[in-house]
């Protein structure tokens, strides 16, 4: 995991414009920075998936055509703490539906508090906890040819542009048996009033996640990142829908990362671009899954129409 950390992090700021990917957020500390940004009043986008699966679960349930009598695996991609599938595994359990909770995550940390919570919460839920790659993983699950439903929530899919997207819905369906479900969580195109708080939140919780990459790369590599000449600055398109996270320098300097061997040049208000968020609509989606095994069965929104959980059936 070092040694791929390292790579990406050296190829990223050798880049013109640079780079870093967002995936490196996730340590212990910016595993507890993410659960207080969800919980953040302006970051809607919890609260609004969180708003389907808590009233319309039942919905959820119908939509993917499950039987209670038949066994399946629902694999999570990216869990996280859980918040919103502990309601549909809540219902699941109650109703005596057979299967097994697979959550998938690149965070140990996070997976283990997962399930140490579910444990005491849904005793009767059996969670398998998986750490790595996510097709690495679906192709083990896959010999087992056993009923696959997928969750990618949180708009995950978004921090992908649409070719990439297109690319990983693609993959997922070779991972996937025909009838195979996708329920596919995507943020709906809005205005920017709404959109660019969500990034820039009023008590710094954001910037502090963004610059807790800059960290993870002084203690990991050994780098001389001076937090002190950097910030967090998000950008929101509205008509195309993007949002853009960035690390801007705030001064000229230069830094070393002693295990890559390298020093790195910044200008004054020189960007790293760190994570994008795509917001989508029927359009966008159409589009994505166009060349992919997928078709749309449902669409089921919270009651702001501010977010969309795209139910996918594997052709």
């Amino acid at each position: 995991m070092i040694e791929t950390f390292k790579n990406e992090v050296s190829q990223g700021l050798n880049a013109s414009p640079k780079t870093l990917p967002s995936k490196y957020f996730y340590d212990k500390k910016g595993d507890a920075l993410f659960v207080e940004i969800m919980n953040l009043p302006e970051y809607y986008l919890t609260r609004s998936e969180l708003d389907i699966f808590q009233n319309k679960t039942q919905e959820l349930i119908d939509s993917l055509n499950l039987n209670p009598n038949t066994y399946f695996e629902l694999i999570e991609l990216g869990a996280g703490d859980g918040l919103k599938t502990k309601e549909l595994l809540r219902l699941l359990d109650a109703q005596k539906f057979k299967f097994d909770y697979f959550p998938i995550d690149i965070s140990g940390n996070a997976l283990a508090l997962l399930k140490q919570d579910l444990n005491k919460e849904l005793p009767n839920v059996s969670v398998k906890p998986q750490q790595g790659d996510y097709f690495e993983i679906l192709a083990s699950l896959k010999k087992k040819k056993l009923p696959i439903v997928i969750l990618f929530l949180g708009s995950n899919i978004g921090n992908m542009d649409d070719e990439m997207a297109a690319e990983f819905i693609y993959s997922l369906g070779n991972n996937l048996q025909p009838k195979d479900k996708l329920l596919l969580g995507v943020d709906l195109i809005k205005a920017n009033n709404i959109v660019l708080p969500a990034y820039n939140d009023s008590k710094g919780i954001t910037a502090k996640f963004n610059l807790n990459l800059l960290e993870r790369i002084n203690n990991e590599l050994d780098g001389d990142f001076n937090l002190h000449h950097f910030k967090h600055q998000p950008e929101y398109n509205e008509k195309e829908g993007i949002a853009k996270s960035y690390i801007v320098s705030t001064i000229d300097q230069k830094v070393t990362i002693s295990v890559i061997k390298k020093t790195f040049e910044f200008v004054a208000g020189e960007k790293i671009h760190t994570e994008i968020s795509r917001k989508y609509n029927d359009v966008l989606i159409e589009k994505i899954i166009l060349k992919t095994d997928f078709s749309i069965s449902n669409k089921i929104m919270d009651h702001k129409a501010y977010f969309a959980d795209y139910i996918l059936e594997r052709t």
